[in-house]
């Protein structure tokens, strides 16, 4: 691993917005902006039960994960054609790059998409051509990771996944997300199973709101190899034991888990006893739309909260890029840009 010198504290904040960095935990879905939802409403005739952009906007006052989620599947709601979904994945591929965003697997949930009528190819056509097109015009690296909404049963996900069987060369992976509590992992332990014997990377939402018993479960009966959240593992010594020795990453959050309360504050956010105790910890924007900042506000935020120093930096960085379902030889590449950034950070105070 690099040797990271300290870094000025006055430089931190441009070093963190400049290093290159994969985000692995971004539900496409969330990152549709106000200002778009009510463009597509218009363009699709799609009436919003709110008046304005402004309104809708001054609706993100979430007390938990359910009140979100019940906006975000209002905002959904004019998602109708696969321009659409292109548009959608088009402006978050933009806003990434700009954030030197290296590599994205992006998350999508087409039951919320199917249910209204909308049929898969339309959702995986769409946002597939922007990761294609995004990557020719804008250098970004990226990949579709389709999720599974665990309120619905699993034979839902069954089905789910039938649907989705024409289009699984342009599918990395699946994950399980929506509201965690009462539904518990193993109510998709057929699904998983099934997935993984057709070649899909498993990652699953575990430890947000939900207990360690969830991250246990989500490691062993789903064979995630990632944990998107995972902050509740800290409760657990034995769980924080296994997730340092196997190395298995966990996608944190940090303004999401302000916004939906995880956290009174993000002084509080325990990423840093996170990454202090060996395990392979991220940063990454969630529904970036919904909850006040794409990935580099993420960073900046929580590092100026929390004291987090370049050393933080440089490995929740590498961390990213490790922990991605991306080529090895693509891995090595960015590594290698990481640390770049890192020289030339040091140049300029030398």
């Amino acid at each position: 691993m690099f040797k990271v010198p300290p870094v000025p504290a006055q430089r931190l904040p441009a070093l963190l917005r400049a290093m290159p960095k994969a985000e692995l935990h971004i539900h496409i879905e969330g990152s549709l902006e106000p200002e778009m939802i009510f463009a597509l409403a218009q363009r699709n005739g799609v009436q919003l039960p709110y008046a304005s952009v402004e309104a809708l906007r001054s609706a993100y006052a979430f007390t938990d994960l359910q009140s979100f989620l019940d906006i975000y599947y209002a905002g959904a709601s004019v998602l109708l054609h696969e321009q659409d979904f292109y548009d959608m994945g088009r402006a978050y591929l933009a806003r990434a790059a700009m954030d030197n965003v290296a590599h994205a697997e992006l998350f999508f949930d087409p039951q919320t998409h199917t249910a209204r009528g909308v049929a898969m190819e339309t959702v995986v056509g769409g946002l597939h051509r922007a990761c294609v097109e995004a990557r020719a015009e804008l250098g970004i690296s990226s990949a579709l990771i389709l999720c599974f909404l665990r309120h619905l049963s699993e034979e839902d996900a069954f089905a789910t996944l039938e649907q989705a069987q024409p289009y699984l060369d342009k599918i990395i992976g699946v994950g399980l997300d929506s509201s965690e509590r009462g539904h518990p992992p193993e109510k998709f332990a057929r699904v998983f199973a099934r997935c993984r014997a057709l070649g899909l990377h498993a990652v699953a939402h575990a430890g947000e709101e939900g207990p360690p018993a969830y991250i246990w479960s989500a490691l062993d009966v789903l064979k995630a190899e990632r944990i998107d959240h995972g902050v509740q593992a800290v409760h657990d010594a034995l769980l924080m034991q296994r997730l340092a020795r196997e190395r298995i990453a966990l996608t944190v959050c940090p303004l999401s888990n302000l916004k939906l309360r995880v956290f009174p504050s993000l002084a509080q956010h325990n990423l840093r006893q996170l990454l202090d105790a060996g395990l392979a910890a991220t940063v990454n924007s969630d529904d970036p739309a919904y909850f006040g900042g794409y990935i580099n506000e993420n960073f900046t935020q929580v590092f100026a909260a929390t004291g987090l120093t370049a050393r933080h930096a440089y490995q929740l960085a590498w961390n990213s890029f490790e922990a991605s379902f991306a080529p090895e030889a693509d891995k090595r590449r960015w590594e290698h840009r990481l640390k770049e950034a890192f020289d030339r950070c040091y140049e300029y105070d030398s």
